[in-house]
């Protein structure tokens, strides 16, 4: 059995607009992330297809739907992580790439680093001739109605038993230059172990950070917990003790998947094996 889930952010205000254009955009990430698995690939390509397909999207906040910073800058973040080997990559603060989940992902296989930021990450980038674009291309013309800041994921299981996970961002409305949110930070805003689970988070990432939250339902799943149970209790807990909003995808080494959030709406999408891509903005 083959698994691909994904996310687009747990900040939705509204019931119709742009949210119909975020599940569409879930839908046909799942679907690329689908395609991968089913030609034999890696959980790893499958998440990192999906969330390409994501950054992509004007209607999320990641790659071409980011917010700029109080400076007028647009600084991105991402991560990606293998469950197999524990490899991963991450970038923090990048600008003028459309897709840093890839630049994410050349950190993890042509470094010994996990993690670069700013001035590192773009020095990196061009280095490698990693593609630039014009920070014009990161920003929706006329600003983005019915969300606020927050992150895009995947998280897939292949035919070998492998889990991956992979997130993007765009940053927070009015942050401030050089802020780094949940998303680069493994355990917060993503984390992959085929020993436990694939998960990855969105929402107030001040706040999932204290709660090192994707680690915590992992261990969750860990400890016996089915990831929908696990994702719904970390859910609980970033409520009653942070008063913070926030989501959760959770996928275990069996193929069973979660889903939960807290605020009004988010958007997601999945698909088993070769079945139909199932969508929708609340539970799954």
């Amino acid at each position: 059995m083959t698994v691909i889930l994904v996310h687009g952010g747990a900040g939705w205000r509204e019931s119709g607009g742009r949210l119909t254009d975020a599940i569409a955009a879930c839908e046909r990430a799942a679907r690329t992330g689908q395609e991968v698995l089913a030609s034999g690939g890696a959980a790893l390509d499958a998440v990192e297809a999906a969330v390409r397909v994501l950054e992509d999207a004007p209607a999320l906040n990641a790659g071409r739907g980011s917010y700029a910073n109080t400076a007028g800058i647009v600084e991105m973040d991402a991560l990606i992580m293998d469950g197999a080997t524990l490899g991963l990559g991450a970038v923090a603060g990048i600008t003028r790439v459309l897709h840093p989940v890839i630049l994410a992902r050349r950190v993890m296989t042509e470094t010994p680093h996990t993690l670069l930021a700013g001035d590192g990450a773009s020095r990196f980038a061009d280095h490698i001739l990693f593609p630039r674009c014009a920070p014009a291309d990161l920003i929706v013309p006329g600003g983005r109605a019915g969300t606020v800041g927050d992150t895009v994921g995947a998280v897939a299981l292949d035919a070998a038993g492998n889990l991956a996970t992979a997130t993007s961002t765009g940053g927070i409305p009015g942050k401030l230059p050089g802020r780094v949110g949940d998303t680069p930070l493994v355990g917060c805003g993503a984390y992959a172990d085929n020993a436990t689970a694939a998960v990855g988070a969105t929402g107030d990432g001040e706040a999932l950070m204290k709660l090192v939250i994707s680690k915590h339902v992992a261990d969750s799943i860990r400890d016996g917990h089915e990831p929908q149970l696990a994702c719904e209790t970390a859910i609980e807990l970033l409520q009653q003790r942070l008063a913070a909003t926030g989501g959760l995808i959770a996928l275990d080494a069996r193929g069973r998947v979660g889903v939960a959030f807290n605020s009004p709406a988010m958007p997601w999408a999945r698909a088993l094996g070769n079945g139909d891509v199932v969508s929708g903005a609340g539970r799954a």
